[in-house]
């Protein structure tokens, strides 16, 4: 028990280091300091201090450096840092981009009436307009002879290559702050965005110019043929705090190093709809109940595999609800891995796989030997208080099979009549996650069940139980926040109707640990000590 406890106090303390050491460096990244030299030798000042007349102007060209000529798009003659504005302008797509190439667009700030070409005090970005992913695949009445015919003349081995897309949002910022920088605490982050000129004895430097990247967005992208002769692009204009643009430089490294590290576009647009359109004090509280979940992640695990570790007898537990919960896990696994769903989401569900399977394994007293490279199987015996607690489960199990297998052999066929998919294999798995989402709250009513039966809650793994409840609730906040398939998003609802009864049955059926019950187990054995 002592060993116990140490370990997850240790879990927990390094826990709180991370999130104080997530704190202070949040701080230094929100906070710069400001130029306080007395003489002013050391600072850098603004260019925009000076309410100059400025002017954007935005450009495509086939290249970054705009070699093989380039083409104006869209221009503010009167540019304000300070005012806001969106427009929609029609982009000429070259051959080469309808070819399956690249297109990019390249923004300027400069001064207004001067070529920002020959302008020496101007700042420019270059942003893609284009990336490359593969398209989604169609989705066909798997019944319909015409869909069929079409999807089997359309799609064929070109759509598992990547083909190029056009991004059709563009998001620029400007720091609007007139903050001055100390040249000896210059941040690193800012100092790639810095331009600056010497004016007399001053030092300045030019608006930060600041091309939004993580507003671009899986949904916002539009398959380019060659037929796309001409294509909107919405352009965006906001003014940005420094502290603000620092952060969204670090998010944006973040995303391009998971990119690097093997993530696809569609797992950092995922990250990125975390960010987009959200204040800083919601994308806070976003961080602190992440990191909770985390840790009650982690300690849900723990507990929940040294509770079936220890675990030698099934009574009083569902053997029928650990085999479905089985079930029902690894379907919504295949099922999130079939819609492509975020890792975030999917690396959970798939570790939780694995440790069902090992309780079904645990429950059922499934031994496993090899013979000559091939597995055999060996089923333990059930004592007479498991056969007991077995009627039960079997019993509640009767009941609710003349509700559950109706419906969901009734949702199956009406999924396949009316809605469409991308094959055989996406459709089976569609109506086994539906049937679970929508039903399979009902195979933790046999819990309940043997519980009510037996009027005890003692048996159930309480710790382990707790930690997933607040992980409910915490996943009530991540179904508005990380995007996910919306019968998946319901689930994390539905989970709270059947932890609220668990409640009940805990105040209505107390526990005394120390108390041998009925089946001669007490449930806070203490270890024996060794004698000396």
């Amino acid at each position: 028990m002592f060993l116990k406890t140490s370990f997850t106090t240790l879990i927990v303390g390094v826990f709180v280091v991370y999130v104080l050491h997530t704190c202070w460096v949040m701080y230094g990244i929100m906070y710069t300091k400001p130029c306080d030299s007395p003489k002013g030798d050391k600072c850098i000042t603004p260019f925009l201090a000076g309410t100059p007349k400025l002017q954007l102007s935005i450009y495509t060209a086939l290249q970054p450096n705009a070699e093989g000529g380039h083409t104006l798009i869209h221009k503010e003659d009167q540019f304000d840092v300070n005012s806001k504005f969106e427009r929609v302008v029609n982009v000429s797509l070259p051959k080469k981009t309808r070819n399956n190439g690249t297109l990019y667009a390249i923004i300027f700030v400069h001064q207004s009436g001067v070529n920002p070409w020959q302008d020496p005090r101007k700042v420019h970005s270059v942003a893609h307009l284009t990336t490359y992913m593969v398209p989604k695949p169609p989705e066909i009445s798997l019944i319909s002879r015409e869909d069929q015919t079409m999807v089997g003349a359309g799609s064929g081995p070109a759509s598992d290559h990547p083909t190029s897309h056009w991004r059709s949002r563009l998001t620029l910022n400007v720091v609007s702050d007139h903050f001055i920088f100390d040249r000896d605490y210059l941040p690193s982050d800012v100092h790639r965005y810095l331009r600056v000129f010497q004016n007399g004895k001053k030092i300045v430097y030019l608006p930060l110019l600041f091309v939004d990247e993580l507003s671009n967005r899986v949904k916002d992208l539009v398959e380019i043929n060659s037929t796309s002769r001409e294509l909107p692009l919405t352009i965006s204009y906001d003014s940005i705090s420094l502290g603000r643009l620092r952060f969204w430089i670090h998010m944006q490294d973040a995303v391009y190093s998971l990119q690097q590290f093997g993530f696809t576009e569609k797992d950092a647009d995922e990250i990125k709809g975390i960010f987009v359109d959200t204040n800083l004090y919601f994308l806070a509280l976003t961080f602190f109940v992440a990191a909770f979940h985390l840790l009650f992640d982690f300690l849900a695990f723990k507990n929940d595999i040294s509770f079936w570790k220890q675990k030698k007898s099934m009574v009083g537990m569902s053997s029928k609800a650990v085999l479905w919960r089985c079930f029902s896990t690894i379907v919504i696994f295949l099922y999130l891995l079939d819609e492509q769903t975020s890792l975030l989401v999917l690396i959970p569900a798939g570790i939780g796989s694995i440790i069902e399977v090992w309780k079904v394994k645990k429950a059922f007293k499934i031994q496993v030997f090899w013979k000559g490279g091939k597995p055999t199987f060996q089923y333990g015996k059930s004592d007479e208080s498991e056969r007991r607690t077995e009627e039960y489960d079997t019993l509640a199990m009767k009941y609710l099979s003349y509700l559950l297998y109706p419906l969901c052999i009734g949702g199956a066929v009406y999924a396949l009549i009316f809605l469409r998919y991308k094959s055989w294999y996406s459709w089976l798995i569609n109506s086994l996650v539906n049937g679970v989402y929508a039903f399979g709250f009902l195979f933790m009513l046999p819990q309940l069940f043997v519980n009510y039966k037996l009027k005890s809650v003692a048996h159930l793994p309480w710790k382990a139980f707790m930690y997933k409840a607040f992980n409910t609730f915490i996943d009530d906040v991540f179904a508005f926040i990380i995007t996910m398939p919306t019968s998946h998003r319901l689930a994390c609802f539905r989970d709270d109707v059947v932890f609220l009864i668990y409640l009940y049955q805990r105040w209505l059926y107390p526990v005394d640990k120390t108390r041998v019950n009925e089946y001669g187990v007490s449930y806070d054995e203490k270890p024996k000590r060794k004698s000396h």
